[in-house]
């Protein structure tokens, strides 16, 4: 591909978001998720020249974005920084109860999206967080559909099954 027909400036504003939430998603830090987003679009700008069809470029972006964050964990152990950093998080008085309700959703998301492995939390954010098609999942993911489709299935199960002990249903759900 033709770097002067895609500018670097137009893929980050075209795909800064979905870079971002995808980070979010996965590390749930605003710091981190910022970081590898400015990693990502560094690696995007240096590899820009290896994009083969335009057609794909938002996959192949959010491809480069998983492996990005896969390795910042690996570096960082954010596995640890993570539960200081949720048990430690205070709000404020004036917030009102509507708020605090869509923070202790998200809370509860980003739990059990962390205790899931790396590549059932990625199916997780690309398929039921940002939406896109099995095929699209398969080629960020660079792995076959049946897989992405299996994984999905596996992924929601361990996500019902953390809710379950969560609300105390787990006495009823043994077989």
């Amino acid at each position: 591909m033709n770097e002067k027909s895609v500018h670097i400036s137009e893929l980050f504003n075209q795909f800064h978001k979905d870079v971002y939430h995808f980070a979010l998603y996965f590390t749930n830090n605003q710091q981190d998720a910022e970081d590898i987003t400015q990693e990502t679009f560094l690696k995007v700008m240096k590899n820009l020249h290896q994009l083969k069809d335009s057609q794909k470029v938002k996959t192949w972006i959010l491809s480069i974005t998983r492996f990005t964050a896969v390795d910042w964990i690996r570096k960082q152990h954010l596995r640890r920084v993570f539960t200081k950093a949720l048990s430690n998080k205070s709000y404020e008085a004036d917030m009102n109860s509507r708020s605090v309700i869509g923070k202790e959703n998200w809370e509860d998301l980003q739990r059990a999206l962390i205790k899931l492995k790396p590549h059932f939390r990625s199916v997780i954010i690309l398929r039921g967080l940002n939406e896109l098609s099995i095929k699209e999942t398969a080629e960020v993911l660079q792995c076959s559909e049946g897989k992405v489709r299996v994984s999905f299935h596996r992924a929601l199960l361990e996500l019902k099954k953390d809710i379950r002990l969560k609300e105390g249903w787990e006495s009823y759900d043994r077989s």
